[in-house]
């Protein structure tokens, strides 16, 4: 029987429904570690083996299992074993703190954490705050009566059937960044992982069993899962997964020895890659295509790296909320300095402060109804109807879109300014500025001055730091001036060493907000 909503079957299991997929692929390589490699046939053997492993060790269909895992050849194994359980994995940021950690439990109402070996002090913390027992499972040395090991979990007969699960049955969660307030449990359906696979993985990126993928983006992010488990498995590539935190030399290490032919990474990194010396030359890669996410991407950057490495930068917009990207520009149809268009399968919307259709190149805010949106935010009744508003989902992003359909990234609704009435996007001066070549990076932010009235100020990291003085400054606003409408320059300038970002790359403005300029 066919759920109607989706046209996949009612029963469906996500886990179940990849690893039939690769059933004749049993000696291909599907994972490759710092350590170790994992065929198919591995692969789906541990999965089962770990699916058994948690039902032995008491879980129930739904219970949540926490996830504070580097990017090894474990993670997927928990992931999908949990999924083929009828169990909830839950995969969580490795870089937070152990309060972060407490709460997670304490939201989730976790019945078992599984953890890396080298984030055990800061899980160990956060497991003797917590006001009720749970299972530890440790990937890596076990230390303690209390910890089971991740091989002792592996060690159960494979369950030969997977869970009996619903297609719209929650499946996994994903917490946000928390940007404004304690991070929300975003819940996930076994469908949304299949919708994403198959409206983007696949059309989009055209991936095939050929490929070797590599995501600089983690697993536990919504964006690294889709790059580095969801898309890959589901047409039997290789991926390249590295523990260490994406810093160009340990992606450059990678790019050379492995030799992936799709990538997917952030602007940051992107920018920071430009910037280094080592940059690997084009002979020494073997990509046919880049994919960028979790900000902007701004036109400079995209260009350069698409002449430096010969091939197509994708810039595309996804979300949490959303599970994978809906926006997207096309191979051999890019418009850097846009997100492109939107994927087909999606809908996609503009409106304005009382819900109308804003006019072409107008600032809107972006609506997205498509198959892949989650179902709700755990206990969170106020937020989950300010976001999920019946089948459309607000992004909390605002966008403008020109008369060819290609939608350009105006900034998050909070960041917006509102400059002498007119709206200013902090995207756009910051694409003028970085289009000056002794620009690196720059954030521009609206501050409050002592007549109570709203300036841009532009936080900007040069490449090189010597050179900054009044005579700059003084040349960057007439850069932008030159660029764009005259009100939207920034009305100070303020040169630093280096902008504050979240653990994903994502730029803080809200710390440059709370800066003093005077």
């Amino acid at each position: 029987m066919k759920n109607a909503a989706s046209g996949l079957p009612q029963r469906f299991n996500f886990a179940q429904h990849l690893l039939a997929l690769n059933t004749a692929r049993g000696s291909k390589v599907a994972y490759r570690d710092d350590h170790s490699a994992l065929s198919y046939a591995e692969l789906d053997h541990r999965v089962r083996c770990f699916a058994a492993g948690l039902l032995a060790e008491g879980l129930q269909p739904e219970q949540r299992v926490l996830l504070v895992m580097l990017d090894t050849i474990d993670l997927p194994v928990a992931f999908l074993g949990a999924l083929y359980a009828g169990v909830v994995p839950v995969p969580v940021n490795t870089l937070l703190t152990a309060e972060n950690y407490r709460y997670m439990l304490e939201h989730s109402d976790a019945k078992m954490i599984v953890v890396s070996d080298a984030l055990r002090s800061t899980v160990d913390q956060a497991i003797s705050t917590c006001s009720r027992p749970l299972k530890v499972v440790v990937s890596g040395a076990a230390s303690n009566d209390r910890d089971i090991a991740f091989t002792n979990v592996l060690a159960h007969t494979p369950l030969t059937q997977a869970a009996d699960t619903h297609a719209d049955q929650f499946a996994f969660w994903l917490y946000s960044s928390g940007s404004t307030g304690q991070p929300k449990g975003t819940v996930h359906s076994h469908a949304n992982l299949y919708w994403t696979a198959a409206l983007y993985g696949k059309p989009v990126l055209g991936l095939t069993e050929d490929d070797v993928v590599f995501s600089a983006a983690k697993l536990f992010f919504a964006y690294g899962l889709g790059n580095a488990l969801t898309f890959p498995l589901s047409v039997g590539a290789t991926v390249v997964l590295m523990a260490e935190r994406p810093t160009p030399a340990a992606v450059f290490e990678r790019l050379i020895k492995q030799k992936p032919t799709v990538f997917y990474g952030v602007p940051t990194l992107y920018v920071a890659m430009l910037a280094a010396d080592n940059l690997p030359t084009r002979d020494q890669l073997r990509l046919r295509l880049c994919v960028s996410a979790g900000e902007a991407l701004p036109r400079e950057v995209g260009e350069k790296l698409s002449a430096y490495v010969g091939c197509d930068i994708l810039d595309g917009l996804g979300s949490t909320e959303m599970l994978h990207i809906f926006l997207s520009n096309r191979a051999g149809a890019v418009r850097y300095g846009t997100t492109g268009t939107p994927i087909p399968g999606y809908e996609v919307e503009l409106r304005d402060e009382r819900g109308q259709p804003v006019a072409v190149g107008d600032i809107g805010d972006l609506y997205i109804k498509g198959p892949s949106a989650a179902l709700l935010y755990w206990n969170s009744r106020d937020k989950s109807a300010a976001t999920f508003q019946g089948e459309w989902v607000k992004s909390g992003d605002k966008y403008t879109v020109d008369a060819d359909g290609y939608y350009s990234y105006a900034g998050r609704s909070d960041d917006m300014l509102k400059v002498s009435g007119q709206y200013v996007s902090p995207i756009e001066v910051e694409s003028a500025l970085m289009a000056h070549d002794q620009v690196l990076e720059c954030a521009v932010v609206g501050q409050t001055d002592v007549d109570g009235l709203t300036k841009t100020v532009a936080y900007v990291v040069l490449h090189e730091p010597a050179t900054a003085d009044d005579a700059l400054v003084a040349t960057l606003k007439a850069f932008v001036k030159n660029r764009l409408a005259p009100f939207k320059y920034p009305r100070e300038i303020v040169f630093i060493r280096e902008l504050p970002k979240t653990a994903t790359g994502k730029i803080q403005r809200f710390k440059l907000r709370e800066q003093n300029v005077g």
